[in-house]
């Protein structure tokens, strides 16, 4: 359980702010779960009058942060994490950067015979051993994405005895081999979870999912074939381009 943090009364930076910067801490480490303290229990914690801390929670609404609707009181918002669409996304990157603690659940680090299908993106024979690592990724409480991964051996062997509980595969693949990739390319679809897969997300009913498979690349050579499933609930994908790749010379641009 987080400690309130004692306001400074004497302090230039008003009260309502001191509590933003409070509560946005408690927020980013998962103190409140999906309920959020009611006016009358932050006005209790922190000792203030009630038009302060309305004055809190209203910038944390501006932030995104909380919701706040008539007669049921503010409830925390669910982070999105947004991934540029220009390059290979790393969720573990995505997700610290929002301030989110990122973890995984490994469900299996092991070596396998290739099928026929994971033998044609690695560009390898079909029954040549592999490394397959299974992971459930977290985003703070939450799962957010399934990953399964098919590496080559010769290059990725060395992941089975690594850490694989939190941290990007690429990461772990240059600290331990000096394997660095180099490019690739990524199909990204919305697709309805199976029950099992739903379950597995804790995926709300009626929410979609991405399914984003991957080939990733040392110079030419594939060295992985990734399946991922992340919940549509949590992640978005954003594209950006520079004013002058489609604008004419006033800068107005043309659809």
């Amino acid at each position: 359980m987080s400690v309130v943090a004692t306001l400074d009364r004497l302090s230039p930076l008003p009260l309502w702010a001191q509590i933003v910067d409070d509560l946005r801490r408690r927020l980013i480490d998962g103190e409140f779960g999906s309920h959020f303290p009611t006016d009358e229990e932050l006005t209790r914690d922190y000792e203030v009058s009630r038009q302060t801390v309305r004055e809190a929670v209203r910038h944390l609404t501006q932030e995104g942060l909380v919701i706040r609707q008539r007669g049921r009181g503010s409830s925390v918002t669910q982070a999105i994490l947004e991934q540029p669409l220009h390059s290979l996304y790393s969720l573990a990157s995505t997700v610290r950067a929002g301030g989110i603690e990122e973890r995984s659940e490994v469900l299996a680090a092991e070596l396998r015979p290739a099928a026929v299908e994971v033998a044609a993106h690695l560009d390898i024979d079909s029954g040549d051993e592999v490394v397959f690592i299974e992971r459930l990724r977290f985003a703070g409480a939450e799962p957010i994405a399934w990953d399964r991964s098919w590496l080559r051996k010769g290059q990725a062997a060395v992941l089975l005895d690594a850490d694989l509980s939190s941290g990007g595969l690429y990461d772990l693949l240059a600290i331990s081999s000096s394997v660095r990739i180099t490019g690739g390319s990524e199909r990204i679809q919305p697709v309805i979870l199976e029950p099992a897969e739903r379950k597995l997300l804790r995926l709300p009913p009626k929410v979609a999912a991405f399914s984003i498979e991957r080939v990733a690349l040392v110079g030419e050579t594939p060295i992985e074939w990734r399946l991922s499933l992340i919940r549509g609930d949590r992640y978005s994908l954003v594209a950006q381009w520079p004013a002058s790749a489609h604008s004419r010379p006033d800068g107005v641009f043309r659809g």
